[in-house]
């Protein structure tokens, strides 16, 4: 009989965090949760007026209730509130949070398009102490690509050109986001690759015939 210690570890939970005014119906993240098992959204609360400690509680507090690793999945102001738990609760490289979606960060110290982000300023700028891909688009108008790149540089992440899909929500009409998911499938796939070296989780989604650009 293998001991506890030889027992595979569970494939991660996939914690989903809209942003301003939460994702509804024909979101990406909304999708995911009505057709994957593995997805849970976190409820982060006030989503019309966001409080930028709130949020963070908030997912602290479903990082640790979740019984198994953690990857994250995140849209908009969401990936700001994940930026910030990193900062304040400086968790170990290789803890339970095993990798991280950031999909369309937006503009929180500048040209931001909503007063109500402002809470979220100064954009942390620390390298991320666990593997991301952030994704942005071409004709987001919350964030210029090239700001999206270099926070990608700042966070220590891969950098995904999704190409031109507005803010990456539901008025973009991606339903389920081949795209997004096999980006997701990588991470999943990378969590349990440094967690014992040789599972495997389902196969990949096929990737778009021109599929967007991806940088380490």
């Amino acid at each position: 009989m293998p001991t506890d210690s030889a027992m595979p570890e569970p494939l991660p939970l996939i914690l989903t965090l809209p942003g301003l005014d939460n994702s509804g119906p024909g979101h990406w993240q909304t999708v995911w949760e009505e057709r994957r098992e593995d997805c849970q959204r976190v409820e982060l609360g006030v989503w019309a007026q966001p409080h930028r400690n709130t949020w963070v509680n908030q997912l602290n507090l479903a990082i640790a209730a979740a019984e198994r690793p953690v990857i994250l999945a995140a849209h908009s102001l969401g990936c700001l509130a994940v930026a910030w738990w990193a900062a304040l609760e400086r968790p170990a490289p290789g803890g339970k949070v095993r990798g991280a979606l950031l999909v369309a960060p937006p503009e929180v110290d500048h040209r931001r398009l909503d007063a109500r982000v402002a809470t979220f300023a100064p954009t942390p700028r620390q390298p991320l102490p666990f593997r991301a891909i952030l994704v942005g688009s071409r004709n987001d108008p919350h964030m210029t690509l090239r700001s999206a790149e270099q926070l990608a540089r700042d966070w220590g992440c891969a950098f995904a050109d999704a190409g031109r899909v507005g803010h990456i929500n539901a008025e973009s009409g991606l339903g389920d986001w081949a795209f997004g998911q096999f980006l997701l499938q990588q991470l999943l796939r990378s969590a349990l690759r440094d967690a014992d070296g040789h599972r495997d989780v389902p196969r990949s989604p096929p990737a778009p015939r021109l599929l967007p650009e991806l940088h380490p």
